[in-house]
């Protein structure tokens, strides 16, 4: 069974990686979600997984009795689950806002939308820095 998902976090690295490198910001949201679930799939796979009972402890009992699963990389899936669900609803609000304000989600346009020359200094010095780093 672990040979199987080994195999299925490879696939899901690859098509991550390959949702990244698009020039569309969306896939690349996507991309990087897809990259969080890989991780947590091999948390979980590295915590063994076994036919064992849940590690519950009988009613006046010291120690659970036979072969228990690994509770620590289940709850830390858990988490990592719960953060990453708030970075997807982050990154999806910046991402609809950019959409809103520039009109499109094409990295480069995004790139062409920013203006030409930052000001250098105090507001209203009249110093600015061109695109190629020189001062004007």
């Amino acid at each position: 069974m672990e040979t199987v998902l080994a195999l299925l976090i490879g696939v899901m690295v690859a098509a991550s990686v390959y949702l990244m490198l698009g020039r569309n910001v969306l896939r690349f949201v996507f991309g990087l979600v897809l990259l969080g679930n890989a991780a947590n799939l091999t948390i979980f796979t590295a915590g063994r997984l076994t036919p064992a009972t849940p590690p519950l402890i009988e009613e006046g009992g010291v120690i659970p009795e036979g072969l228990v699963a690994n509770a620590l990389p289940q709850a830390l899936v858990l988490t990592a689950i719960v953060i990453g669900f708030g970075l997807l609803a982050f990154a999806l609000a910046l991402v609809f806002r950019a959409y809103q304000s520039l009109g499109t989600l094409e990295a480069d346009q995004l790139n062409e939308a920013e203006p030409e020359a930052a000001t250098l200094g105090k507001a209203g010095s009249g110093k600015t820095l061109a695109a190629d780093g020189s001062r004007s």
